[in-house]
């Protein structure tokens, strides 16, 4: 069974330290076997939640754009990985539009209440957070975590680990950090390979 891993960049950097760490996290699922996509949002064209609540009547957001494309493949994937760096001590603007979108499947779970994650699916449905950040604080994170628990939460995926980095600006970037781009590749290959010895041993999901 084909492992699906999409990957998220919510920086509006192309190729900076976070998304460097996504596509090495990326690398080490595509060398377990697994099918791996990224997207970057900013190359998207999509608009912000608009607040209208129209989708806790209907389940659906009234807004078509790309973002409606980029939820069915977030529908399918088994895992999902969401990368954002650190911009005021919160995840950018481009990752949290994204998350606010997700308001439907919100409305669908918990006013409509036609759509509900089994344990079971979501321990077949594993997301990981990646982020850097330019300080050296043990906290700079902090702030970022709520809305990605969130984002999980909502689209169906069990939190199981971050993928971060401080520091940046005493390193010169991530590819001065020291063990950040090999840690993410392990990262990558780990949650494959969690997966496919549950499928081994006849744990085959929902």
């Amino acid at each position: 069974m084909t492992i699906k891993v999409l990957g998220i960049s919510g920086s509006p950097r192309r190729h900076g330290n976070t998304e460097t760490l996504l596509d090495a996290v990326l690398e080490g699922a595509r060398e377990a076997g697994a099918e791996v996509e990224k997207v970057v949002l900013r190359s998207l064209d999509y608009a912000s939640c608009r607040g209208c609540n129209a989708c806790h009547k209907t389940g659906a957001c009234i807004i078509e754009d790309d973002l409606t494309a980029l939820f069915e493949k977030i529908a399918v994937a088994d895992v999902l990985v969401l990368a954002s760096p650190i911009y005021s001590m919160g995840i950018t603007a481009e990752a949290k539009g994204l998350i606010d979108r997700a308001q439907y499947l919100w409305a669908r779970k918990f006013i409509l209440k036609n759509l509900f994650f089994t344990d079971e699916h979501l321990r077949h449905h594993k997301g990981i957070f990646v982020s850097t950040a330019g300080l050296g604080w043990d906290n700079v994170f902090d702030a970022a975590f709520p809305a990605v628990i969130a984002f999980f939460n909502t689209t169906g995926f069990e939190y199981w680990d971050n993928v971060i980095a401080n520091d940046m600006d005493r390193y010169g970037g991530i590819a001065g950090h020291p063990t950040a781009l090999l840690e993410a590749r392990e990262k990558g290959r780990s949650v494959v390979a969690l997966l496919r010895e549950m499928q081994a041993a006849g744990d085959s999901g929902p």
